[in-house]
């Protein structure tokens, strides 16, 4: 799978995925080729692009299926593979990686069209899949305080499936998984760890900012 995923980023890699509608601090990008550019509001993000933000950093990108991710501050996020073309919803394509930090996802058209399998967020621990909805993805890593490292996940509107080595669990709106590892199970909390999931105001958070309790290890999302 690994060098599937270089394969494509390398056929692909430059083409544009998304713009950055919102910024709070200094936001990169570090290109296939090495290179590191500094993002502004309107800026591309291309296809392969590993987005880096700062400690106080909160950045939007709105792709052109029309979804939107809000990545949190000190996050690394990749665009590994992104293809969608208005006429052509069997070609849908979107998968991202959570490397470090977190995000909040609104879904756009892939995932909700053609292909239900379509759009997957990946981290080391599990894989998520979408039907359409909007949730959270932390990953906890020593920064957390108390709180235990691993995966968190907390859906906001529609369902995710969390999969892994261990299994799969369905996360409905309302709901709070935890997966430690690849290879544990992902399970569903009670209620909040104490992870803070609202959105700053001046980010422009389209959807809901309901989450709860305050403060994120891999996972996929599909």
């Amino acid at each position: 799978m690994y060098y599937i995923l270089l394969s494509a980023l390398a056929c692909f890699a430059g083409q544009k995925a998304g713009i950055v509608t919102h910024l709070s601090g200094p936001l990169f990008a570090k290109k296939t080729d090495g290179t590191t550019r500094v993002l502004s509001i309107n800026s591309v993000v291309e296809i392969g692009d590993l987005l880096v933000t700062e400690k106080r950093t909160y950045a939007r990108v709105k792709f052109t299926d029309g979804g939107e991710m809000t990545l949190r501050p000190n996050t690394h996020f990749r665009v590994s593979q992104y293809s969608f073309d208005q006429t052509m919803p069997k070609n849908d394509k979107a998968v991202f990686n959570l490397i470090k930090g977190g995000l909040r996802s609104i879904t756009g058209l892939i995932g909700k069209r053609g292909d239900q399998d379509s759009y997957k967020m990946v981290t080391d621990t599990a894989v998520a899949g979408v039907r359409g909805t909007t949730y959270e993805c932390r990953i906890c890593e020593g920064n957390c305080g108390s709180i235990p490292n691993g995966l968190y996940l907390y859906v906001v509107q529609g369902v995710i499936n969390v999969s892994n080595n261990a299994g799969s669990q369905n996360i409905s709106a309302g709901q709070y998984v935890y997966v430690q590892n690849i290879n544990a199970k992902p399970t569903i909390l009670p209620a909040n760890p104490g992870i803070n999931f609202t959105l700053p105001p001046t980010i422009g958070d389209t959807q809901s900012q309901k989450g709860g309790a305050p403060k994120d290890s891999g996972c996929i999302v599909r």
